[in-house]
């Protein structure tokens, strides 16, 4: 079972951030791409993300990778076939271009910043390929805020496999231990907290969380509550 236990940030050296749903929003633009083409943009969106998951962790477990843009692709054309649709090439490559344009959300650089300022390195460690994490830290202005941006497919392996958040805390040269990982995804902070680290759960939706295995060390709606609660 994982354990799980209060912040400390004062044992905190490191904060890691995910990047999809974290950093940037995924649900809204995903589901206006499928408006365009489908009557049910709301239930294919939720299956073509929670598909693409799966396939992820089951790459991982079968040591049989595919990168994110190919799980993602699957899955899109998985949650179509499920209800029914067949789209022209064309619009599905249209629906996919999403992940390239992701919004920014509006209290990340800010938040950063803050974090920086307080003397904590920060740096994004998450399942996107390179040059959609360079992307996304370019659109939200925060490549000099950074210490690292660390991509699953550096070493093939998918979250929440214990391996990635390793390579995290080897990248950004901390003691696992001594890392704070913030995402939106569940089973983000669960992987975290099982490898080793501190996991913060930034519910940007007001969910609740999935209690089956511990709590995180801290639950914040948005990153400037994350910045609020290192007094940064």
């Amino acid at each position: 079972m994982t354990a799980s236990s209060e912040l400390d940030p004062g044992t905190v050296e490191t904060v890691t951030l995910d990047s999809f749903t974290t950093l940037v929003d995924v649900h809204g633009p995903t589901r206006e791409a499928l408006a365009e083409h489908v009557t049910e943009p709301d239930r294919v969106a939720t299956l073509w993300r929670s598909r693409a998951v799966d396939y992820r962790m089951v790459a991982t477990f079968l040591g049989a990778y595919e990168p994110y843009r190919s799980t993602t692709r699957d899955a899109l054309e998985y949650a179509l076939a499920v209800h029914g649709h067949e789209l022209p090439d064309e619009a599905v490559e249209e629906v996919l271009g999403t992940f390239e344009e992701l919004p920014v959300f509006d209290d990340v650089h800010g938040s950063i910043e803050r974090l920086v300022d307080a003397g904590y390195d920060v740096a994004v460690l998450s399942n996107g390929e390179p040059d959609l994490l360079g992307s996304i830290v370019e659109r939200a202005g925060i490549e000099d805020l950074l210490s690292a941006v660390v991509s699953a497919d550096e070493i093939r392996a998918y979250k929440p496999a214990a391996a990635i958040y390793e390579h995290g805390a080897e990248r950004t040269d901390t003691p696992i231990d001594r890392i704070a990982h913030a995402a939106t995804p569940w089973y983000d902070v669960y992987g975290a907290m099982g490898a080793g680290m501190q996991g913060i759960w930034v519910n940007r939706r007001g969910r609740p969380w999935d209690t089956f295995d511990g709590e995180p060390s801290l639950v914040v709606d948005s990153l400037a509550g994350l910045a609020d609660a290192f007094d940064a």
